[in-house]
């Protein structure tokens, strides 16, 4: 009865696969809101009623005293459950800007509520705001490289690009020696590839 909706929307948080997002459940989280204003006003009731009667709050051990307490305890719980469900989405939005950049796929914006996706829109700001002032990309290597140049071979015709006052042919199949940030771009768009070994 008491906590059993906010006890299913932390299992339903629970079921999901580690770092990826269940649809925001708005109907469940309005139920549990409302089940806390519920306890509430039941909670306000039953201490107003002890004290019309004259008796110590904190001392009197009544049938009163321990259904206020019951309805504290559910208020409490509930909240928790409620604030692991936000704080766990929250985490898995925030770690979202890292994989997929700045800009949400349909499928995972489809899964956020309003407010998750101001956060998130948020969120990016910030950071494409700390990344400019530094004139560094930080979503580039999550784990940070022991040497900041690559080896790269061209796999399709790029043509002359301009990077720090120079200009480079970037002919098919030709091999150079860039920093990792200026190659990066060209690797994830599947125009180069880092040599390894």
């Amino acid at each position: 009865m008491y906590g059993r909706k906010a006890c299913q929307l932390v299992k339903e948080l629970a079921s999901g696969e580690k770092g990826q997002l269940t649809p925001y459940n708005s109907d469940l989280f309005d139920q549990v809101i409302a089940e806390c204003s519920q306890h509430h006003l039941e909670l306000q009731s039953l201490i107003r009623k002890m004290q019309e009667e004259g008796l110590d709050v904190q001392t009197t051990r009544s049938a009163d005293h321990y259904g206020a307490l019951i309805h504290h305890l559910s208020l409490v719980r509930n909240k928790r459950c409620l604030m692991a469900y936000v704080y766990n989405r929250a985490e898995t939005i925030r770690s979202l800007i890292w994989k997929v950049g700045p800009v949400l796929p349909q499928e995972i914006q489809e899964k956020l509520s309003h407010t998750e996706e101001d956060y998130f829109k948020k969120h990016a700001g910030t950071l494409q705001s700390y990344m400019s002032r530094l004139d560094l990309d930080v979503t580039v290597d999550m784990v940070p490289p022991k040497d900041p140049y690559i080896q790269v071979r061209v796999l399709d015709d790029i043509g002359v690009v301009l990077s720090d006052d120079k200009t480079t042919n970037f002919a098919r199949h030709s091999m150079h020696f860039l920093k990792r940030t200026d190659a990066e771009q060209f690797i994830s768009r599947g125009l180069m590839e880092e040599l390894t070994g």
